[in-house]
């Protein structure tokens, strides 16, 4: 079985970040060849501008996929690494790799917050995104106004301004958004 590389489909540019995940079947006995060729292909992509991150991720069990996941800071630079002499170079040489594109996913911007973990299914309208997203944000206004309020009242406008903005970003990202998301998934997820 040669190696594939699918042709993307467009996704509307937002100018936020971009996560793209892949998920690669690997033929039974080719995992070596396919984890070196999988690292390989991450680092370089790493030294691209505009590139914050990367994962792989082994298969949960036999015959279930691996999962590559970059991580971009806009769609600019996830252009220019999709476009580059580098990345076809890896595609070019597909030598004993033996493995398949499955699966390939874009998240832009607030994508990423509903993403299911190892699903492909595309995220939610982005009414449901916004719905969710306000019933995550009012609590955390409403205690953050509450709580720290009354100790911020006499700092200038733009420190108080930076100290809820901190507060808000960081619990909206590891504490509601998570739990919102959690909880309205059939919902979100529903045709």
């Amino acid at each position: 079985m040669a190696l594939t590389d699918t042709s993307e489909r467009t996704v509307p540019a937002d100018n936020g970040e971009v996560s793209l995940l892949i998920a690669r079947q690997v033929e039974p006995g080719y995992e070596e060849a396919f984890e070196t060729w999988a690292r390989a292909i991450l680092e370089t992509a790493a030294a691209f501008p505009g590139h914050l991150g990367y994962g792989l991720f082994r298969p949960s069990r036999d015959g279930a996929p691996w999962f590559l996941v970059h991580r971009f800071r806009d769609q600019e630079a996830f252009r220019r690494w999709q476009d580059s002499p580098e990345r076809a170079a890896f595609f070019a040489n597909c030598e004993g790799h033996r493995h398949t594109e499955t699966a390939r996913r874009e998240l832009h911007g607030m994508e990423t917050w509903f993403a299911e973990p190892g699903t492909t299914r595309p995220a939610p309208p982005r009414w449901k995104m916004a719905v969710s997203s306000g019933l995550a944000i009012f609590p955390i206004s409403l205690a953050g106004n509450v709580l720290l309020g009354p100790y911020l009242v006499d700092l200038h406008l733009v420190l108080r301004t930076a100290a809820f903005a901190a507060v808000f970003s960081t619990l909206m990202t590891y504490v509601a958004m998570p739990a919102v998301s959690r909880l309205l998934r059939p919902w979100l997820t529903r045709a």
